[in-house]
């Protein structure tokens, strides 16, 4: 079977780690293209990827006859005019979380979507191929907690004294989308996708004051009631000292599971004067590596052999909904109805 040919669109931190495992490391693709309007980021690609296409402009891209789909990588208030563009272009798309700042974007997706059933669209919610949470998933599928009713999960990132997160919040959707959506499509996941009938939220700035100018801040807790009786209670934060801390617990009838209680970055323990400790994960992708690489598979898997991923738009429109409500209520100081 002919491999998957990709083009790229963004290379940053997270489109350069793409780029080299769809390069390198997924058997049944192929990198044949990259586009970026940043001059330093193709002159990466030329130098760090086997040879390719480079193109500044995404409709070029695009155009490309030799691509068979593209991988985004770019600022989310592009992305639903991405992949709409690309699906009319004849481009299978796989796009990074989340789906769009609004729902009615992410509506325009689902019908262009529906317009092309013969091409797939997938959405990045890494954390479903991590291998813990994969585990955590079939463990409570199979009853072995009781009826799970409640998630308690959080997604907390070192904290940049260079102030990369007060840079990208203008594009980002905030606090809630950006960070807490993974928790909310875990929440989902994990407890059978309920559908959330009211959410709270609250938070603060703890370091990063610039964030005051675009209402965004750098630490949020959220509450999800679902409309049958399940909670989630989710916990953002981009101020962490010690280095990237995500963990999530399901709590059951029966009993309750933790995926990364202590987010160490391997299994050495140092016992000494100070203590016993462990060494954290220093960001989002060293913990979760493998699981970038488990995604490309799968979504490759997908397109050549048809193998679902169990990953739908729906579910990415879901996990959006929520993530603007919790917004809203932050900014409102009000609960959110649904």
């Amino acid at each position: 079977m002919s491999a998957v040919r990709f083009g790229i669109a963004g290379l940053g931190r997270l489109g350069r780690r793409h780029a080299e495992n769809l390069a390198w490391r997924v058997p049944g693709a192929k990198l044949v293209a990259a586009c970026s309007p940043v001059v330093d980021e193709r002159e990466w690609a030329s130098s760090s990827l086997p040879e390719l296409s480079l193109y500044a402009d995404y409709d070029e891209l695009l155009a490309d006859a030799s691509v068979d789909a593209v991988w985004l990588v770019t600022p989310t208030s592009l992305h639903a005019r991405q992949i709409i563009a690309a699906l009319r272009a004849g481009k299978h798309v796989f796009c990074e979380k989340p789906l769009s700042l609004n729902l009615a974007e992410c509506d325009a997706v689902i019908e262009e979507h529906a317009r092309h059933p013969h091409l797939q669209v997938m959405i990045g919610f890494v954390r479903r191929f991590d291998a813990s949470y994969r585990d955590a998933f079939d463990r409570v599928a199979s009853g072995a907690i009781g009826r799970p009713f409640m998630v308690r999960s959080q997604t907390c990132d070192k904290n940049d004294p260079d102030g990369f997160f007060v840079r990208f919040a203008p594009t980002s959707g905030g606090l809630f989308l950006d960070c807490s959506v993974h928790d909310i499509d875990l929440a989902r996941w994990l407890l059978g996708n309920p559908r959330a009938k009211r959410v709270y939220a609250s938070g603060t700035i703890a370091i990063h004051e610039g964030l005051r100018e675009c209402n965004d801040i750098d630490n949020g807790v959220g509450t999800i009631e679902f409309d049958d009786g399940r909670l989630a209670v989710l916990y953002a934060s981009r101020t962490m000292a010690h280095g990237h801390d995500t963990q999530t617990e399901v709590i059951g009838t029966a009993g309750a599971l933790s995926v990364g209680r202590n987010p160490r970055a391997n299994r050495v323990e140092i016992a000494d004067a100070q203590g016993v400790r462990n060494a954290c994960t220093p960001t989002f992708f060293e913990r979760f590596e493998d699981a970038f690489l488990r995604e490309a598979q799968a979504f490759v898997g997908l397109l050549r052999q048809g193998q679902p991923t169990g990953l739908t738009l729906d579910d990415a429109r879901e996990a959006t909904r929520i993530g603007i409500a919790m917004r809203q209520a932050y900014e409102s100081g009000r609960a959110v109805e649904f």
